[in-house]
């Protein structure tokens, strides 16, 4: 899975978590399914009630049953946070590559797009161009500016242990000590999941909460801080 980091105006550097090309795939698959079982229902619906061979509704049936999936990605994606229902079920959401969340413009010319990425070419522009991109972008993404992380939550190693510490690690702020070890594990805890999630703000509250318990000022990135303040406290404690 790649994942790509960016340094928001905050000087706060984000990790984005890119979703795997098999999971964008489903999440598509899975919208065709819904989107044909809607179609057969509004079907079903006119011939139950004897309407599908009245000339005089064929325009009503191809406006109720052609324009919501036609409309389908660009109306779920607005509205519900960046999500299809293929998307909620694979877990993956459209952001803007800085991590917020994109504007109705984006989402409109990822929409707009899709002809090309997806449709001319059964979706095989879009899977080249995310395979190359690096960031998860088909054409639409790029021209919006956004692309599709996954929500699922990343395993690292570097949660299992408190800190890894290099070889002849030197430690900077002695006064990490007036943390408990589960005071420690929280911020580990907060510090990792707000990386990941790429939430920026919570990384600068906790760099800022840090500080003023440590009664000093730092020089480094937020991100850089509290990462430096777990692998000292690691190096102060992992003698006791």
């Amino acid at each position: 899975m790649d994942n790509f980091q960016i340094e928001t105006a905050q000087n706060v550097n984000i990790y984005q978590n890119v979703a795997g090309i098999g999971d964008r795939i489903l999440a598509h698959l899975i919208d065709g399914v819904v989107i044909v079982a809607y179609f057969f229902l509004i079907l079903f619906i006119f011939i139950g009630v004897d309407l599908i061979d009245d000339d005089s509704y064929l325009f009503l049936f191809f406006m109720v049953a052609g324009l919501p999936p036609f409309f389908y990605h660009l109306m779920f994606e607005t509205f519900w946070n960046g999500q299809s229902i293929g998307k909620k079920v694979m877990r993956i959401r459209v952001v803007k590559l800085d991590g917020s969340k994109p504007a109705f413009s984006n989402y409109l010319l990822r929409w707009l797009l899709r002809l090309v990425d997806i449709s001319i070419a059964s979706g095989g522009v879009a899977v080249i161009t995310i395979l190359l991109n690096g960031k998860g972008q088909r054409l639409g993404d790029i021209a919006a500016t956004s692309t599709v992380i996954t929500e699922k939550k990343i395993t690292d190693f570097r949660e299992i242990l408190l800190a890894e510490l290099p070889e002849n690690y030197t430690p900077k702020y002695p006064q990490v000590t007036v943390f408990t070890d589960q005071e420690m594990q929280n911020i580990k805890s907060i510090y990792f999941s707000a990386r990941h999630q790429g939430n920026h703000n919570i990384i600068l509250k906790l760099s800022e909460k840090l500080s003023q318990v440590m009664e000093l000022n730092f020089d480094e990135k937020p991100i850089e801080f509290v990462d430096t303040v777990i692998k000292d406290y690691t190096f102060y404690t992992q003698d006791l």
